[in-house]
């Protein structure tokens, strides 16, 4: 299935929010279980860019001109901090990599709509293709496979190695609960600051 710079499925193809999550199986519905924990947590932007591989600089671009916002907390003036899903650092990861890739900024915006469109349950399985003017949605090994055939996959994103890596890097730094505020110590037990802020609140 393609992403079209206009929103729109090419050749035919359904549109990517139509797609199915009927046959995931046990692995996908584990990770997803510990996703949807993951999502009452936030992360402030270093966080963020550190686990993305991004700078501030193209964090605080993209949030104001609306590429990738922060979904748990926009930041309102100055003094307020911007907090991030754990979604949304996969989202920003995948952006730089389509970035890096050469695909349009109109075409990844197109991108960046459907992987919010789709559900938690959707991604882990999801691969991205792009030959650099399209971006594609492939769901199994044989719409990679076909894409690759028709000469229109020049490179893959695979959504939930992605997101993997994502986990990995966030579980060595600092988040913070979305109902409480507290900070969440990552796997660094000695860090002293985060203990602070902590006795703080």
């Amino acid at each position: 299935m393609a992403i079209t710079g206009d929103g729109t499925a090419a050749e035919g193809a359904l549109p990517l929010h139509r797609g199915s999550a009927a046959n995931r199986g046990p692995v996908q519905a584990a990770a997803m279980s510990g996703a949807r924990e993951a999502e009452s947590i936030g992360y402030r932007g270093p966080t963020a860019c550190a686990a993305a591989g991004i700078t501030y600089r193209q964090l605080d671009y993209w949030a104001r001109t609306g590429l990738v916002e922060p979904s748990i907390r926009p930041a309102y003036g100055s003094g307020t901090q911007r907090l991030y899903s754990f979604r949304d650092v996969v989202v920003l990861k995948i952006v730089k990599r389509l970035l890096d890739t050469g695909v349009s900024l109109q075409n990844i915006r197109t991108a960046v709509q459907h992987l919010r469109a789709r559900g938690l349950d959707d991604l882990t399985r999801m691969t991205l293709m792009s030959d650099g003017a399209t971006v594609y949605e492939c769901t199994s090994p044989d719409q990679v496979v076909d894409l690759l055939q028709g000469g229109q996959g020049v490179f893959g994103i695979a959504v939930g190695v992605v997101w993997r890596d994502v986990e990995g890097a966030l579980s060595q730094l600092h988040g913070e609960r979305v109902d409480t505020g507290e900070t969440l110590i990552g796997k660094n037990p000695h860090d002293e600051l985060a203990r602070r802020r902590n006795r703080a609140g």
